[in-house]
């Protein structure tokens, strides 16, 4: 099965996130850049999805800007899944490195949609 880390720090968007792919994904979640540095070297995720603010010493745009420079997740898509919407906000998270960028909020469809865009889902 495929594996999905979720970096989202509120609670109630990880459980409708674990929801919508958990037939599809074996899940992981995290609240942090710190989070996220504890899980990486053990776990290899074939998608990742990010919100642009979560907790500790980093926002998730310099995240995602770190993410693409690991070996293990250079070719990892990454969608960028926030309440951000400005125009600007949008451009700084592709040219940081996501593949998409999707304001929420955002129907269960689409997002499903969205993900198997990226990756080819195990039938």
């Amino acid at each position: 099965m495929k594996k999905m880390l979720v970096v989202e720090d509120d609670i109630l968007s990880q459980k409708v996130m674990g929801r919508i792919f958990k037939s599809d994904f074996e899940m992981d979640f995290c609240e942090s850049a710190e989070e996220f540095y504890e899980k990486y070297s053990n776990n290899n995720y074939d998608i990742i999805i990010m919100d642009i603010a979560i907790k500790g010493s980093k926002h998730g745009l310099d995240l995602i800007k770190e993410i693409k420079t690991l070996p293990l997740y250079t070719n990892t898509p990454i969608i960028c899944l926030t309440a951000h919407v400005q125009t600007k906000m949008r451009k700084t998270a592709i040219e940081s490195g996501a593949d998409l960028f999707i304001t929420k909020p955002v129907s269960n469809n689409v997002l499903k949609e969205v993900v198997a865009s990226l990756i080819k889902l195990d039938s």
